[in-house]
């Protein structure tokens, strides 16, 4: 049962840290990143399993993970607005060419950030051609241009 209330808290810290971190600090992977990733899943394995290193142990906590997950999977199906609040929503960044500074900050964007998006998904240079940009939840950035 110990393995099992660790799971589950193991699970609700991670949750709330990555909510903390915005959705832009994962979807871009840098060098730093991934090892940074590397060094929270050791941590995280070592608060799993504590001492209890037998094969039971490890199958009930993998079990614990992913019903979790699951539970929380069919909870967001069910409930809208509980969805919204684990994973966010899209969020507008840039309005017909206008950056959105406020929005931008919370996101931990720049505008560089966004016109290096516009170049690579559609070849776009300058803010005026954007419409709009917009921070999925996945973290991408989606830029739509003026016809």
């Amino acid at each position: 049962m110990d393995s099992v209330l660790r799971a589950a808290c193991i699970y609700l810290v991670l949750m709330v840290l990555f909510k903390i971190a915005g959705r832009r600090s994962l979807a871009e992977l840098t060098t730093f990143d991934l090892v940074l990733l590397m060094v929270i899943g050791e941590a995280t394995q070592q608060a799993l399993l504590g001492e209890d290193f037998s094969m039971t142990n490890a199958v009930l906590v993998i079990v614990t993970l992913i019903a979790i997950d699951v539970g929380l999977s069919l909870l967001k199906l069910r409930f809208g607005g509980f969805a919204r609040l684990i994973d966010g929503g899209p969020t507008v960044i840039v309005e017909h060419g206008r950056l959105l500074r406020e929005r931008m900050r919370q996101a931990r964007l720049v505008e560089a950030d966004i016109l290096e998006a516009a170049r690579t998904t559609q070849g776009l240079t300058r803010l005026e051609q954007i419409r709009f940009a917009v921070i999925e939840r996945n973290g991408k950035l989606s830029i739509i241009a003026y016809d």
